[in-house]
């Protein structure tokens, strides 16, 4: 297998607002919040549903990766009901080998709500259910070891049995890569993923606003030498000023996409992710890695929701 995928696995329920809706229920845009099963289900009761779609961050960046033609397998914990079963028919549907058997659990499979404004940003608020609750017992050592890469992402992080699942999968990876997801995770976790950075990834993907935060950096030349220092591959999307990579001490950047009709930026940087990783685990150069990630990038950006047709 070439990759595993271990992350959240979510739900998403994508709905169109205003931006009077995110200033009224005091949510900061571009960002996620947690929330608990009832007050999601308040925030639902008010919005119509535009598209209801198996999501998750690594998991959007698996089917991607998937459907460019690579062996590719994932690792979430869904509840044996509705959603979770709808969760992993989402998954075999794309030829995504899903490692995981689903029992009924108390607490029900995790949702996110997908709220997109005018500016097609997404902000996301998240019911984790029991996707939150994954232990080291639900990681597959074999299937880590099997995979040449290992892909994690920063919202699975927690203190507790997350933690201990991450770790169980580290220890038994070849190589692996993960996301720092969001600037909300940054911030909750910054000293754990600070030390994950240095010491424990060989590939880290981050956008510039969270790179910048996880090192308390106020120019992006700050970045650029940190990610020299930590001697690693260090991938990072800057917006409209494109993408770069650091691979111990070269820079490699690519220009962003122009004149897009841009629909929703859900899954801009999963697809990134799944584009870049595609070249790197064929070979290709880091330029053309950065490439595909950015095509694909430009492709999600274009329509509703973080999976391409």
């Amino acid at each position: 297998m070439k990759i595993l995928g271990i992350g959240n696995a979510i739900v998403d329920v994508i709905c169109k607002v205003d931006d009077s809706f995110i200033k009224q229920n005091n949510l900061t845009k571009s960002t996620m919040k947690l929330v608990d099963e009832i007050e999601f289900k308040n925030l639902l009761s008010t919005l119509k549903i535009e598209e209801t779609v198996s999501g998750g961050s690594v998991a959007n960046s698996i089917v991607g990766l998937s459907q460019l033609g690579n062996k590719v397998g994932f690792i979430g914990k869904v509840s044996d009901d509705d959603l979770g079963n709808k969760y992993e028919e989402g998954l075999k549907k794309e030829n995504v080998e899903y490692f995981y058997s689903k029992k009924k659990e108390i607490i029900p499979t995790g949702t996110c709500l997908i709220l997109i404004t005018p500016d097609s940003e997404r902000t996301m608020i998240t019911f984790l259910g029991t996707a939150g609750k994954i232990n080291e017992k639900d990681i597959n050592a074999d299937a880590v070891k099997k995979s040449e890469i290992l892909f994690l992402e920063g919202y699975l992080w927690d203190e507790g049995e997350p933690k201990k699942a991450f770790e169980k999968a580290i220890n038994n990876s070849n190589k692996v890569a993960m996301s720092l997801s969001d600037l909300f995770c940054v911030e909750r976790h910054k000293p754990n993923f600070l030390e994950l950075v240095k010491d424990k990834l060989d590939i880290t993907f981050a956008n510039e606003q969270e790179i910048k935060s996880l090192i308390n950096a106020k120019k992006f030349d700050e970045v650029i030498n940190f990610a020299k220092d930590v001697n690693k591959l260090i991938i990072i999307t800057r917006g409209e000023k494109g993408a770069l990579a650091v691979n111990k001490n070269e820079v490699v950047e690519t220009p962003a996409k122009i004149n897009l009709k841009i629909k929703d930026l859900t899954g801009a940087g999963d697809l990134f992710a799944g584009g870049f990783l595609h070249g790197l685990i064929n070979n290709k150069s880091i330029k053309e890695s950065l490439e595909i990630g950015t095509e694909m990038s430009s492709k999600i950006i274009q329509i509703i929701g973080a999976r391409l047709n």
